[in-house]
């Protein structure tokens, strides 16, 4: 899994009736893209260090 600052991700819930979290990657702390990952949650201020694992998904940034 690679990913650049400002990439989508989206963390599938693990089970039925979890949600889903989804949120910008601001910083890559792993070689060439690779996790950890810091990232902010939407509807969370706080920046978060993350090593995803199968069910996550990185997309480029949304356009406006």
């Amino acid at each position: 899994m690679k990913a650049q600052s400002g990439d989508q991700i989206l963390i599938h819930g693990r089970k039925v009736g979890d949600p889903e979290r989804s949120g910008v990657i601001i910083d890559v702390r792993g070689e060439n893209g690779t996790p950890p990952f810091i990232v902010r949650w939407d509807g969370d201020p706080g920046e978060h260090l993350i090593f995803p694992g199968s069910d996550a998904v990185i997309s480029p940034p949304k356009r406006s």
